[in-house]
């Protein structure tokens, strides 16, 4: 499968000047949100992704994704792996909660999924949310690893379809040419 195909066919991979959720600046950026509304494709992300964690040998009793982006998301590849789904909500406070309608048995394992990895700070807050409830993190899925170094995550082990490393800035870093395009906020 060739990831960023499906985002091309989706119409949901855009070049220009972009501020990321992470506060980063890119010149290139995947809207998985329009690659997600459609079921054909998202059943295409959410079985290659169960097939990958199955092939490496992770063992997880649930899926669990950030809200909102991590929902459809979490669920397609919990249908696919076998397994229930959930997800995490922000708390109002800067982190994520379990809502009360989960149930997170103690020692329950679980699999937090993502789609786009670039600072892991979303899936961080999940994975956190859902050990706070008493589970614990077999690994972290994503679609796209757009880290630019390879490897586990804070220590968790993960499982992705693609890397795309695209060149991402800090405000401050920002070069010229870049700075020349219009932002636009996502």
């Amino acid at each position: 499968m060739n990831v960023l195909d499906l985002y091309q066919q989706a119409g949901a991979y855009h070049e220009g000047h972009f501020l990321l959720a992470s506060g980063r600046h890119s010149p290139k950026f995947l809207q998985s949100t329009t690659l997600l509304q459609h079921p054909h494709l998202t059943e295409q992300i959410g079985q290659a992704l169960a097939q990958r964690l199955k092939e490496t040998g992770v063992h997880a009793d649930l899926l669990i994704g950030p809200a909102m982006g991590g929902v459809v998301l979490a669920y397609e590849t919990a249908r696919h792996y076998g397994t229930r789904a959930i997800f995490a909500e922000k708390d109002g406070h800067g982190g994520m909660k379990i809502r009360e309608a989960f149930t997170i048995n103690p020692g329950e394992t679980f699999i937090a999924v993502e789609d786009v990895l670039t600072t892991g700070g979303s899936v961080l807050k999940a994975v956190r949310a859902a050990e706070a409830a008493g589970g614990r993190c077999a690994a972290i899925a994503c679609i796209v690893d757009r880290r630019p170094v390879e490897g586990d995550l804070e220590g968790y082990p993960l499982v992705s379809l693609t890397r795309l490393v695209f060149d991402t800035y800090a405000p401050d870093e920002v070069p010229a040419w870049l700075a020349a395009i219009p932002l636009q906020e996502i």
